[in-house]
């Protein structure tokens, strides 16, 4: 589970912004908050960030998004670290950017932070926290590396950060050499870290392709429920070398694709979502096609590119929506986003049917950035599931929770309050009245 996340000179946020997953002393839906016994905390299973246009919210998702690619993907040698520095204060284009994670992994806390510019891993450190004490495994400072005395083979470790690259976080070269023990940190980026943009085809959609999954049946029980005129999602065979792609990347794909794996193909020219899988030394491939009902009971099969936008965003969703609700997952996801092209009644039912699962056990938990204050519902949300990105005159974003507001009840209109501007988060719209009565262009050409 994620608890904080701290970030510091990146893109719009110039100073230290703080956002966290600890739930407060607050009382409303206390049943569906998973409690850590053992620290003595609970840890929300869901928050949502509100704000205007341009107020910060995809640059906290973009930042999420970096952290993750670095640890997972690591850099090329000598290659420049994609940072993004605040650009509207010379003094913060030269000062290094600094990212800090507290996570909830096997039932232990960990703290892993690092600073770095777009050329040189500044500092990187890697603490276990329990409920008494503080230990660092690991503290990165410049070329220097500390270890705790109580890890094993001290001497490989020291081996294995002199292999590591200025441009390069020693928890990624570490993993790459086999050091098994800073690996849960490493795979909590890699596995339970998931991140969907607003314009990205989640990835899962091979679920459908396969009726012996174990959410094929679930998914497709759903559809008919949410009003996306689909009756059920099929997969669709066709012979790989019918596939339109250009012949380097079927290449790619021959050589590339070991037996028993798959891999999914979104967008390309002229198909739609392919999933191509090597058995029996043989590529196969099956194409996502959805089907609906004729008055008279029979199905007609539709392309994935005929359905509406708000379909597609629903079959993009909801396995994330399903996974996220599994007694026994642990996934995190970030959506950015998440009222794109849904009804505002459609997002609050998966939401709902989302939390109806949550309770002190669960360790699943889901982030959304949205622009939709309908979901800004007390009877839906807490005051500290709720929060707020705004920019200030500056260009700085920072977050704010409703839970820091001591004027808001239980059972105020909070969604009132934050468009009257009382919360803060809101466009500051300079927009005239009078444009409204302006002449067009093409009224003006008419006219000379």
């Amino acid at each position: 589970m994620l608890i904080s996340f701290s970030l510091n000179n990146w893109m719009s946020f110039k100073d230290e912004t703080t956002f966290s997953m600890t739930a407060t002393r607050e009382r409303k839906h206390g049943e569906r908050v998973p409690k850590l016994a053992k620290y003595q905390a609970r840890i929300l299973p869901v928050a949502t960030i509100y704000g205007g246009n341009a107020s910060g919210k995809t640059n906290f998702f973009m930042a999420l998004n970096f952290a993750k690619n670095l640890i997972t993907k690591g850099s090329q040698p000598d290659s420049i670290i994609p940072v993004e520095p605040f650009r509207l204060d010379d003094a913060s284009l030269k000062a290094p950017s600094t990212f800090t994670f507290e996570l909830l992994i096997n039932e232990k806390i960990y703290e892993f932070s690092f600073s770095l510019n777009k050329t040189t891993i500044l500092e990187e450190k890697l603490i276990e926290i329990t409920s008494t004490s503080e230990k660092t495994l690991y503290h990165r400072k410049g070329n220097e590396p500390h270890f705790h005395s109580s890890l094993n083979d001290l001497d490989f470790l020291r081996f294995a950060f002199k292999g590591t690259r200025d441009n390069q976080l020693f928890l990624t070269n570490s993993v790459s050499q086999k050091v098994e023990i800073f690996r849960p940190i490493y795979d909590w980026f890699n596995h339970t870290l998931e991140l969907v943009a607003p314009d990205s085809r989640f990835e899962s959609f091979e679920h459908f392709l396969d009726e012996d999954h174990p959410l094929y049946a679930t998914m497709n029980d759903l559809l008919p429920q949410l009003d996306t005129g689909i009756s059920k999602l099929g997969g669709e065979p066709i012979p790989f070398e019918n596939l339109s792609l250009p012949d380097a990347l079927k290449k790619d794909i021959q050589e590339q694709v070991r037996e028993g794996t798959t891999v999914r193909l979104v967008g390309a020219k002229n198909i739609d979502r392919v999933a191509i899988t090597r058995k029996n030394g043989e590529l196969t491939a099956k194409k996502l096609i959805s089907f609906h009902t004729k008055s008279d009971g029979s199905q007609v099969k539709f392309e994935m590119r005929q359905e509406s936008d708000g379909s597609q965003r629903v079959i993009e969703l909801l396995p994330a929506f399903l996974e996220l609700s599994s007694h026994h997952s642990n996934k995190v996801y970030v959506i950015d986003e998440v009222d794109r092209s849904l009804h505002t009644l459609l997002t609050r039912k998966i939401l709902e049917a989302y939390l109806s699962n949550c309770n002190q056990e669960t360790r699943s938990q889901l982030l959304l950035t949205t622009h939709d204050v309908l979901l800004m519902d007390q009877d839906l949300l807490r005051k500290d599931e709720m929060w707020v990105a705004e920019r200030d005159a500056s260009g700085t974003s920072k977050l704010y929770s409703f839970s820091d507001y001591q004027d808001i009840r239980y059972d105020k209109d909070i969604r009132k309050s934050y468009l009257q501007g009382r919360l803060g988060g809101i466009p500051r719209i300079l927009l005239n009245a009078d444009l409204a009565n302006a002449e067009s262009p093409s009224q003006e050409v008419t006219e000379s």
